[in-house]
């Protein structure tokens, strides 16, 4: 692979023109098909294999219409104090509103509007009333006009003394991400000018990594319609390719530079580093494609197209690295380096010595000496300190959002409370119960529920044409997302037959939650299992794959206690922007192990490479850990500081899911990073001495040689030619 990627970094850097011309016309069409595709939708939710899918499919089948997928709207009216909506001047509001809905800008849009008084939908204290609307469409394909007019139906009601409030999915647009992103893309730059010393190193990454992400973005954006994806599968394939894409240009870069230093030609600098660096940056983006696409395994539709999603623009990343860098690195020439040493390597031709040596320690040097004299203190701390952290992810609790969760100064959410005040706590999150049967059993099926505790109220059934099935909804007592209501649809199917099932939101967030859990434990071991072996193939080793697993479990467990005290317990919550606490997305625990395992692989790669190639040519087990430290270090934390930034870019994102996955993965690298792979790592390699790279030899000869440092590649060149001659001692991994 190293020789074919060395081949592939020369052929870009001398077709580099043709090479910018091909991936700037990718992105031209990507952006067409983005702008002429039409508006994505919300995209569709099912859970095979649970109840609440089973009865949401056979409503669809008895009950045509009524699990149809358009928006819905609650337009909820409160009359002021001392007064009823129920009085002539507030009800003349209440059923203008209703006129002008039905005959107003979008009315071609709506199926339905329920006149609040025939459908009896007031208050028995009279405080408050509610409007329902339903839509052909979803919110996401609702159009401006029609979205306009919901949004001013309320606007007369309220001047005239009314409290108005609109709640439900129709109102749902485009999450919006805020400035945030481009303050993480700020300080990714700012590191990068530290890192590199120089501008147009520091601008190649992130002109490079937004040009994969706008091709990538771009391509899911023009295949939502086609395809169905949500509408933040965009963004979080902008998160995790944004991220990578600055991290593998930056390692591309760094090993060019260091290819310049030992005085290579520029051409074949680019070609030695896409054949190293380049041969970690395949790995390492494997891994985030393997454990993203293995979400598959979760078998959940929604949560598969997100992660492929997000798979493509990582091997977008991947693709960018390995050929418009080496492109725009033949572009640049000189000024990817620093002025003092750009006219040391460049004055005269070639360099004149070696590799530029640093008598000075420098801070990975210094660090490692550090973990070296301290190992049992540093690696106590950081395990005690992770595990501290770690410990409010024993109280997680998991579930969907709904307008509860929103901030309380929106509109959604003031709906929400208003109809919480005026017709109960579990009127927001009522269930449905289809019964595949006649009305006789239809009838004792909801005479049997009557008699729960948990239930407040349950509506006579209501029978399709055939008179084979039946509808009961039932209002449960407390809050949809409460353990109380989850604890009622468990007793709902417990004292049921097989003719009897539970959906609705509410059923449906429950069923998704638990099969989430369900799944984590299965897909960890996978994605664990998965990392043993492929650092078994890079290292050559059994306990260095065990140390590595090892710390992302306890970066990842650590980074769900931190997730769990901020958006479940509210500690800082104001900090990060947390308006409301609540159950943490049934999505992110296992989202994140696939992102961060990934991501954790990145860096034991980069860093743990150094090492192992150390130790092989003789050096003595804590020598290697600082010889790998000294080239790596400083390269591994700027890429750990851009993805931190990156991340918590998408605080400021107004969905409430995007900012929970920003937070979480920008905690995880904080914890993998600096304290993991930094501290952790060493600590522990420090320990091991020489059984750290212990092998059996029959497990050697049946493992094959990967070769991701391109040691081949090297031993082929350098004992060929080079501009200094035959040098087959010489190994050069410094990223």
């Amino acid at each position: 692979m190293a020789t074919f990627l060395y081949r592939l970094g020369r052929g870009a850097f001398r077709r580099r023109g043709l090479v910018a011309l091909v991936w700037v016309a990718l992105l031209c069409v990507a952006g067409f098909g983005a702008a002429t595709a039409p508006a994505p939708t919300s995209g569709s939710f099912s859970i095979p294999g649970t109840e609440a899918q089973k009865a949401f499919d056979l409503l669809d089948e008895r009950f045509p219409g009524m699990a149809a997928d358009g928006a819905t709207a609650r337009i909820v009216i409160e009359a002021p104090e001392g007064a009823k909506v129920t009085d002539p001047g507030p009800k003349a509001e209440v059923e203008k509103i209703v006129s002008d809905l039905k005959s107003g800008p979008g009315a071609h849009q709506i199926s339905s509007v329920a006149d609040p008084y025939q459908s009896q939908a007031v208050s028995q204290d009279g405080s408050t009333a509610y409007v329902s609307v339903k839509y052909d469409v979803s919110g996401m394909e609702l159009k401006d006009e029609t979205r306009d007019a919901l949004k001013d139906s309320g606007k007369e009601a309220t001047d005239a003394g009314l409290n108005v409030q609109i709640g439900g999915d129709a109102l749902v647009a485009a999450p919006e991400t805020g400035s945030g992103e481009v303050i993480g893309i700020v300080v990714a730059a700012i590191v990068l000018v530290i890192t590199f010393g120089s501008l147009i190193a520091a601008g190649l990454p992130l002109l490079t990594a937004l040009i994969g992400v706008g091709i990538g973005v771009s391509s899911i954006t023009a295949l939502a319609g086609v395809l169905d994806l949500g509408s933040t599968t965009s963004i979080l394939a902008m998160m995790i390719g944004l991220a990578v894409g600055i991290d593998y240009a930056l390692f591309i870069v760094s090993r060019y530079r260091a290819e310049l230093a030992e005085g290579r030609s520029r051409e074949e600098a680019a070609g030695r580093a896409t054949g190293t660096a380049g041969s970690a940056v395949v790995f390492a983006g494997l891994t985030v494609v393997i454990a993203l696409v293995g979400l598959a395994v979760v078998n959940i539709p929604m949560l598969t197209k997100m992660g492929v999603a997000a798979a493509g623009t990582v091997v977008i990343a991947v693709l960018v690295a390995l050929t418009l860098v080496p492109a725009i690195l033949g572009f640049a020439g000189a000024k990817v380096l620093p002025a003092g040493r750009k006219s040391r390597l460049f004055g005269k031709g070639q360099a004149k010595g070696g590799p530029d040596a640093d008598p000075k320690p420098n801070g990975g040097t210094r660090w490692a000496r550090f973990v070296l004299r301290r190992p049992v203190m540093v690696l106590l701390a950081g395990v005690i300190g992770l595990g501290i952290i770690a410990i409010p992810a024993s109280k997680l609790e998991m579930g969907l959002p709904d307008d509860g969760a929103q901030p309380v100064s929106t509109s959604q959410r003031q709906a929400y409370d208003m109809l919480s005040d005026g017709f109960g706590p579990g009127f927001n999150g009522p269930l449905m119960v289809v019964v595949d049967g006649d009305k006789a059993l239809a009838d004792k099926t909801a005479d049997r529920i009557k008699g729960l505790e948990g239930v407040a109220a349950v509506t006579p059934p209501a029978l399709n044409e055939g008179g084979d099935a039946g509808v009961i909804t039932v209002v449960p007592k407390d809050r949809p997302s409460s353990t109380q209501t989850e604890d009622l649809v468990h007793e709902i199917r417990a004292v049921s037959g097989d003719e009897v099932l539970v959906t609705g939101q509410t059923a449906m967030n429950i069923d998704f939650s638990q099969k989430m859990n369900d799944a984590l434990l299965p897909y960890l071991a996978l994605v664990v299992g998965l990392a043993f072996l492929l650092l078994m193939l890079v290292f050559r080793s059994i306990l260095v794959p065990l140390k590595a697993a090892l710390g992302f479990l306890l970066s990842v467990v650590a980074a769900l206690g931190a997730v769990v005290a901020v958006f479940q317990w509210g500690w800082l919550g104001s900090l990060f922007g947390v308006e409301q606490t609540g159950p943490i997305m049934s999505m992110m625990p296992i989202f994140m192990v696939g992102v961060v395992f990934g991501l954790a692989m990145d860096y034991e790669v980069f860093l743990v490479t150094r090492m192992r190639e150390a130790y092989v040519h003789g050096e003595r087990p804590g020598q290697a850990v600082v010889t790998g430290f000294q080239y790596s270090a400083r390269v591994v934390v700027a890429a750990a500081v851009i993805m931190i930034a990156v991340f918590s870019g998408f605080l400021g994102a107004s969905d409430q899911m995007v900012k929970m996955i920003g937070f979480g993965l920008a905690v995880a690298v904080l914890f993998d990073a600096f304290v993991v792979r930094m501290a952790i790592v060493p600590a522990v390699l420090a320990l091991l001495g020489h059984k750290a790279w212990w092998l059996p030899a029959w497990l050697d000869r049946l493992l094959p040689d990967v070769d991701v440092e391109g040691e081949s590649l090297r031993r082929h060149l350098d004992g060929a030619a080079s501009p200094e001659g035959p040098d087959k001692d010489r190994r050069l991994v410094e990223v």
